[in-house]
């Protein structure tokens, strides 16, 4: 099962440059084949179906956890999109024809289909799909996989950042791009520890250093680019066995945090008449809200 906090793993800078172009791109992340919900459900469906989790706990407590981190990573680039779009269409009534600005640029999706928030398809609109999960049951097998996932992962992380210079995106990507390397990192330490094959040597793929980016920095400046987050009051204990030592690029000493991040405020979502989202207007917003408070 699972257990929701109402945050997001970063603070996210407030929405003041809408910019649906840059929500576009950010797009591919969420529902690319390397984006996020591909890794949520790759190793979903990996720690659903793991056979031995007594004989291999360890690796099993890897996969689940690091799946579970990346609810929160989903979450992030919804609320990175969602936060892009906020304020790019006119909040005019309909009869002005307020979408008319944004027709043509970005998705047109975003505001056709989708409230003027994240949808789960890819930066060309084409829906993500369950096609895109690997799961074999071999352990290797699988964990190759995800190393290349991540990997892949990275690159698209890396050419969306030369997309945009939007302050949201660019805050979101340095922090992906961290818990990303994390990612590479472990998969490729569980490799180590399976096969006695020096798989983190390949690391960085591609061959840049997060240090090169600004917005990593106040990430690595905390650790956590060393840092494994439990993600469970009481399980997932078996991470430390994997997740040990130093990290091959700064030397840092790799180390498990119990909990999440402490992370920040979740998008307030302001209101957009446009798309009719909420669906009321403010007036009754606030009846509803006073009704709400009578009961």
């Amino acid at each position: 099962m699972y257990l929701r906090i109402d945050r997001l793993q970063i603070e996210m800078p407030v929405a003041e440059n809408p910019d649906p172009r840059a929500a576009n791109a950010v797009q591919e992340l969420m529902g690319g084949r390397f984006g996020e919900m591909s890794t949520l459900m790759n190793y979903t469906y990996q720690s659903f179906n793991f056979r031995g989790k007594k004989t291999l706990k360890p690796f099993y407590d890897l996969i689940a956890n690091i799946a579970t981190e990346e609810l929160g990573h989903i979450e992030l680039v919804g609320a990175t999109v969602s936060g892009l779009l906020t304020g790019s269409a006119d909040r005019g009534p309909a009869e002005t024809a307020p979408l008319k600005d944004v027709l043509g640029v970005g998705n047109p999706h975003h505001f056709l289909n989708g409230g003027m928030g994240v949808l789960g398809v890819n930066a060309t609109n084409s829906p993500w799909s369950g096609d895109y999960i690997f799961n074999t049951g071999d352990l290797v097998l699988d964990l190759l996989h995800n190393f290349f996932l991540e990997c892949g992962a990275r690159m698209g992380k890396l050419r969306v950042y030369e997309m945009t210079d939007n302050p949201i995106a660019r805050e979101m990507l340095g922090y992906l791009l961290v818990r990303g390397g994390v990612h590479q990192l472990a998969y490729a330490k569980a490799l180590e520890e399976l096969t006695g094959v020096e798989i983190p040597k390949m690391l960085n793929i591609p061959n840049i250093s997060n240090t090169v980016f600004p917005e990593t920095k106040r990430f690595m400046d905390r650790q956590s680019h060393a840092t494994l987050y439990r993600f469970s009051p009481d399980d997932y204990r078996d991470i430390d066995k994997i997740w040990k030592g130093t990290h091959p690029e700064d030397g840092s000493t790799l180390n498990v945090v119990d909990g999440p991040p402490e992370g920040g405020e979740t998008n307030p979502g302001a209101y957009e008449p446009a798309v009719f989202a909420p669906g009321y207007v403010p007036e009754e917003l606030e009846e509803i809200a006073k009704r709400l408070m009578k009961g």
